[in-house]
């Protein structure tokens, strides 16, 4: 058995999971120790600015140093015991022009250089999390893999292992700060987002055969958060969120509720948590989208992610 710290930083949260890893001819087993998110928004502003704010790293290293404590009392200070720890920064990092602002913070708080990986990398990393167990529902293969973040989004089709993948620049946080700034958004702001989405789609196709895919398989906040509100939770249930079924006809009902909320009617659901209240709409729309735009009738709902998967790559 070995324990691994896996930290995912990106453009609206911070991530950690602390797990034990099994090996086996089934491919082994991860065993949650910790598992925690913090909502720091590293990348407000950065698709205008093109730079991290002081604020934004500011918010990001206190839960850093949080993680780090947790780490330490799991095993050892990161880095330097028994604990193999990868730390990995994402779109807003990517595109930030004072990222060694960021890199040198994160050495200090956790004793490792953190890796600012590239969007095929953040494919390949989020195929390897979310597919893991996903022959437990024997789902039609090729999966399409979709991990909508806060600055861009991961495309990965495969079976076994990613074949083929394409990061698009159309996040949550990136779709609000730059359409949807209304409270609610206008109609025309959701037509310039829709269109917005559709045109960054259809670059997709250029790399990534997405008619080939027989399951569509959904990750992160905005697609938990979807599957959660669908579901009608009174409150976050990670246990019933995971590997649920949500239709597309789900998927647009739930979409088209929340482009037509207020910031404060949006913070009722109960699924809900705070940090993503602004930015739900952004997320709802994209994988609305991309349900219309390439056909899926559901989308296979994944709690694992990139998260896990940088776990695995650990082993």
């Amino acid at each position: 058995m070995t324990r691994v710290a896996a930290v995912d930083c990106g453009t609206n949260s911070v991530r950690l999971l602390i797990a034990d890893i099994t090996p086996g001819e089934d491919g082994g087993r991860l065993t949650d120790v910790e598992r925690r998110m913090e909502i720091v928004r590293l990348g407000e502003g950065v698709d205008e600015t093109g730079r991290l704010s002081p604020a934004a790293l500011e918010r990001t290293f206190t839960a850093m140093r949080g993680y780090a404590e947790l780490i330490e009392r799991h095993g050892g200070r990161a880095g330097h015991g028994p604990i193999k720890t990868r730390v990995v920064a994402t779109s807003a990092t990517r595109d930030a022009a004072n990222r060694a602002d960021f890199v040198s913070g994160v050495v200090d708080i956790f004793g490792v250089v953190p890796e600012v990986v590239t969007g095929d990398e953040e494919a390949e990393l989020s195929f390897l999390g979310a597919t893991r167990e996903l022959a437990e529902l024997r789902p039609a293969r090729p999966y399409l893999v979709v991990d909508i973040g806060g600055g861009s989004t991961e495309f990965v089709l495969g079976s076994s292992a990613a074949d083929a993948s394409r990061s698009i620049d159309i996040g949550c946080v990136r779709m609000t700060e730059r359409h949807l700034r209304d409270d609610p958004p206008s109609p025309e702001q959701i037509s310039n987002a829709a269109a917005d989405i559709d045109a960054a789609l259809a670059t997709v196709r250029e790399r990534v055969p997405v008619d080939e895919a027989r399951t569509l398989v959904g990750l992160a906040g905005s697609v938990t958060t979807v599957a959660g509100i669908a579901l009608d939770l009174p409150e976050y249930d990670a246990s019933r969120i995971h590997l649920s079924r949500i239709t597309a006809t789900q998927v647009h009902e739930v979409t088209r509720r929340l482009l037509h909320a207020t910031r404060a009617e949006r913070a009722r659901f109960g699924v809900m948590h705070p940090g993503r209240v602004d930015v739900i709409g952004a997320g709802a729309l994209i994988l609305d989208r991309i349900m219309r735009e390439y056909g899926f009738g559901a989308v296979v709902v994944s709690e694992h992610d990139i998260l896990d998967g940088i776990a695995w790559s650990l082993v």
